[in-house]
C-alpha cells in the first residue's frame, strides 16, 4: 500500500487565496484552519458572521469572514460582489456547506432546502467567481458531495423541489448526487482552459453538527453507534484538502476516506455511482440549474479532456 495522505502532506500555500464556504464549524473549520497553518490567505465565507469571526479567532494565519447565506441567491450575488471588491484572484474555491435529511422547507428563492442550499448556491457562488479563478494557473474548484449520493440515486426533474412528496433522505441524496455531477460537468467545460479544475471530496460519516437533522428513529441507533462508524472533523477534512492541494490531483477526480466501504481512513481516490457519469444528465442539469439560479457561467465549451492543477497566487 501507498503512503497515507496526512495534514502534513499539505504542500506551502503561501501567496494562495482559498475561499471555503460554511466555515465556522466542523469539515469547513477544519479545511479552512489547515489551509490557513500551511499560508494560504483563507475567506471563511459563513452564514453566522458572529461565529465566523470566533472561528478566525482560533485559527492562525490571514484568515478574513465574507457573509454568505447559501439559501438566498440574493445574498450569494452579494457575497461574490463583495469578494470581487476584496480580492484580485482566488487559487481555491472549496464549495463545502451544506444541509442534510432538514425537515421539508424551501431557500428564500422556493428551492427545496437541500437542493437548493447544497447545489444551486454552490453552482451559483461558484460561476459568479469564476471569472477569478481562470485567469490564476493552478485554481481549483472543490466540492464536497457525499456517499449518500448513492441514495436513491437519480435527478428527479419532474419534481427537483419535491412538491409532490418529500423524503428528506431522498432530497439529501439528489443534492449529493448533483454537486458530483456539476463537478465532472464543470471540469469538461473547463478542460479547454488550462488553468481551473474541478475536483471533488467526501468525508465519509463524522461527527459533525451536519447530523442534527437525523430523523427521530435512526438519532439514538447513529448515536451509540457514532465512536464506531464516524471520524473526527479533521480526518473528515482530509479528502477534501487533498483534492485542493495534492500536486497530482486531476481534474474530473473524486477522493473519499480509504478505508472499508469509504467510511474511515485517509484520502484516495474512489469512484462515485454509475448514475453520477451519465452524460446527458450532467448537462440537463447544468442547463436546469443555469435557469433556476439565473446565473451564466463564462464561456466554456463542454470537452471530454481533463488538465492538471498546480499553483500559486497573492492576495
Amino acid at each position: 500500500m501507498g503512503k497515507k495522505w496526512t495534514m502534513p502532506d499539505i504542500p506551502d500555500q503561501r501567496g494562495r487565496v482559498a475561499v471555503v464556504t460554511g466555515a465556522n464549524t466542523g469539515l469547513g473549520y477544519e479545511t479552512a484552519k489547515a489551509l490557513a497553518e500551511r499560508g494560504a490567505s483563507v475567506v471563511l465565507a459563513v452564514r453566522n458572521v458572529e461565529k465566523g469571526e470566533q472561528a478566525a479567532a482560533r485559527m492562525t494565519g490571514d484568515v478574513i469572514v465574507q457573509a454568505l447565506d447559501l439559501t438566498s441567491l440574493d445574498s450569494v450575488r452579494t457575497a461574490a460582489a463583495a469578494l470581487h471588491s476584496r480580492l484580485d484572484r482566488i487559487d481555491l474555491l472549496i464549495n463545502n456547506a451544506g444541509v442534510m435529511f432538514t425537515p421539508k422547507q424551501t431557500t428564500a428563492d422556493g428551492f427545496e432546502m437541500q437542493f437548493g442550499t447544497n447545489h444551486l448556491g454552490h453552482f451559483a457562488l461558484t460561476g459568479l467567481l469564476l471569472d477569478l479563478m481562470l485567469p490564476v494557473p493552478g485554481s481549483r474548484v472543490v466540492t464536497v458531495s457525499s456517499a449518500s449520493h448513492r441514495m436513491r440515486a437519480a435527478i428527479h426533474f419532474d419534481d427537483l423541489q419535491w412538491e409532490r412528496s418529500y423524503s428528506r433522505v431522498g432530497a439529501y441524496g439528489q443534492a449529493k448526487l448533483a454537486n458530483l455531477m456539476f463537478t465532472y460537468e464543470l471540469q469538461r467545460r473547463l478542460a479547454t482552459h488550462g488553468t481551473t479544475v474541478a475536483v471533488a471530496a467526501h468525508p465519509g460519516p463524522c461527527n459533525t453538527e451536519l447530523t442534527r437533522n437525523t430523523p427521530a428513529a435512526l438519532r439514538l441507533p447513529v448515536t451509540w453507534l457514532a465512536p464506531l462508524i464516524t471520524q473526527t472533523p479533521a480526518m473528515g477534512a482530509l479528502p477534501t484538502l487533498r483534492a485542493a492541494t495534492d500536486p497530482a490531483a486531476l481534474g474530473g477526480q473524486y477522493y473519499g476516506p480509504g478505508g472499508r466501504n469509504e467510511a474511515r481512513g485517509h484520502p484516495r481516490l474512489v469512484t462515485s455511482s454509475p448514475e453520477s457519469y451519465e452524460v446527458a444528465v450532467q448537462q440537463r442539469l447544468w442547463a436546469v440549474s443555469e435557469d433556476l439560479t439565473g446565473v451564466k457561467f463564462p464561456v466554456l465549451q463542454s470537452q471530454q479532456n481533463s488538465v492538471p492543477s498546480g499553483s500559486a497566487i497573492t492576495m
